[in-house]
């Protein structure tokens, strides 16, 4: 592996300061190859995933965590996970962070991955204590019995999802929510549906205490379990963006609790201008995920419809994946071509699909790895082929518009690398400035609604 350059402190600062006017001009780059979709967005009725009602209000997903199967690394630890079983007699407490705002509410427990039934014996939710994310205390008097069917307990049936009764419960967008559930038996299995990537502290403890105020004693990890959607009952005019991604979207090297994810900051600048300020941003990514072949969690060809299609209110997806492909490749010049011709075919069948259901598809083109172990390769076979997708990427017409993270974060002086100052250390993954970046190169005028 070649050794990274080092870069003088001026030069540094200097390129940093560059790629923050880059992220601007890239804005208006992207502006001139975008092209009007071939359908508006998406209807306010069932075709946009949830009914509207007689004031015109419909259902929108207001946070999401794409399911996976838990790794034997993320099950819970002991005495929470047992040699057949897992979860018996414990109640979870997470926290999420919504993105659209509104006074009814309800929540979507994930069994896909499960080979056994999984019993939810009671849920609740509640606001965390001083609205922050990853704490174990809820707010007094906040806290809500969750039902299905008129019942507390629900039994998700293997690779199902259940939705429960609507709630009315006011929740402010950009806030907190928290959601506790208790399941007495637990899952009969160790094959248990989670989204380890949380980047944000649960609790567990045994016992039902889905309606105390604080967990006292409970044992903290970061990965999130069972829960996979949290919706609004929103206005007519609220839509939802999709962000299908791998780590980098997932928010590897972001802060734990912290909630600056490159989506995160995105959706901040989307929620501080009142022309966007009602869009919700579902973050549907996970480490490892490739457009291809399954890794951490399925394919994206394989999941757009769980993750994107029937998602509510969606009306817009930004697809920003692929480095896995390439990356795990044989580093050959005839693995690198098949890798770029099947990944730009994928592309092709992802935009075609969103298209049919009226949702705009707009594509961000591969960030730099030069420096990575594993994925850098002394002959630049697989930097060769991120340059021709992304030159596909770029093209007017292929996708909707065109976000340019590559030109983003790239350094100008060795453009097969992250600036310096935007990685975790293994030019890679970015850190909580480089994702800064990259939500500040996405234009918000992609996302006017239509007149």
């Amino acid at each position: 592996m070649k050794p990274p350059r080092r870069t003088p402190f001026a030069t540094l600062l200097g390129t940093v300061v560059l790629v923050l006017a880059l992220a601007v001009s890239a804005s208006a780059l992207t502006a001139l190859v975008t092209r009007p979709a071939p359908a508006g967005p998406a209807p306010a009725g069932p075709a946009s995933g949830g009914a509207a009602d007689g004031a015109g209000r419909h259902w929108v997903n207001t946070w999401t965590g794409m399911p996976q199967l838990t790794e034997p690394a993320n099950l819970p630890p002991a005495p929470y996970t047992g040699e057949k079983s897992v979860l018996v007699d414990t109640t979870l407490r997470q926290t999420v962070r919504v993105t659209a705002a509104g006074t009814r509410i309800r929540l979507r427990f994930s069994n896909a991955y499960g080979d056994t039934p999984l019993p939810l014996t009671a849920v609740t939710v509640a606001l965390p204590r001083g609205g922050r994310a990853g704490v174990s205390a809820v707010e007094p008097g906040s806290l809500r019995r969750v039902t299905f069917a008129g019942r507390d307990s629900v039994t998700v049936p293997v690779g199902a999802q259940m939705v429960s009764d609507p709630l009315d419960f006011e929740l402010r967008a950009g806030s907190e929510l928290t959601v506790t559930a208790y399941t007495a038996r637990g899952q009969a299995s160790l094959a248990l549906t989670s989204h380890p990537g949380s980047r944000t502290t649960s609790y567990l403890v045994h016992g039902d205490h889905t309606r105390d105020a604080d967990l006292a004693g409970a044992t903290a990890v970061d990965h999130w379990y069972l829960l996979s959607d949290v919706e609004v009952l929103a206005p007519g005019r609220t839509r939802a963006v999709a962000l299908v991604g791998d780590s980098l979207t997932d928010g590897r090297g972001s802060t734990t609790n912290g909630n600056d994810r490159w989506p995160d900051q995105f959706y901040d600048r989307l929620h501080s201008n009142p022309a966007t300020a009602d869009l919700a941003v579902l973050n549907q990514a996970a480490g490892g995920n490739r457009v291809l072949n399954d890794g951490l969690g399925p394919n994206v060809l394989a999941r757009l419809d769980r993750d994107v299609l029937s998602r509510s209110g969606v009306a817009w997806l930004i697809l920003f994946e692929g480095v896995n492909d390439i990356g795990t490749a044989d580093a050959t010049p005839e693995a690198q071509r098949a890798a770029a011709d099947d990944l730009i075919a994928g592309y092709r069948q992802i935009v075609v699909r969103a298209h049919a259901q009226g949702i705009r598809v707009y594509g961000a083109t591969i960030t730099p790895f030069g420096g990575n172990t594993p994925y850098d390769d002394p002959a630049g076979e697989r930097e060769a082929a991120r340059q021709r997708v992304n030159a596909w990427i770029r093209t007017p017409g292929h996708f909707d518009a065109v976000i340019d993270f590559d030109r983003a974060v790239r350094d100008p002086e060795a453009p097969d690398r992250l600036l310096p100052a935007l990685h975790v250390g293994d030019w890679l993954h970015l850190n909580p400035a480089g994702y800064r970046v990259l939500a500040a190169a996405v234009p918000e005028g992609l996302f006017r609604h239509a007149s």
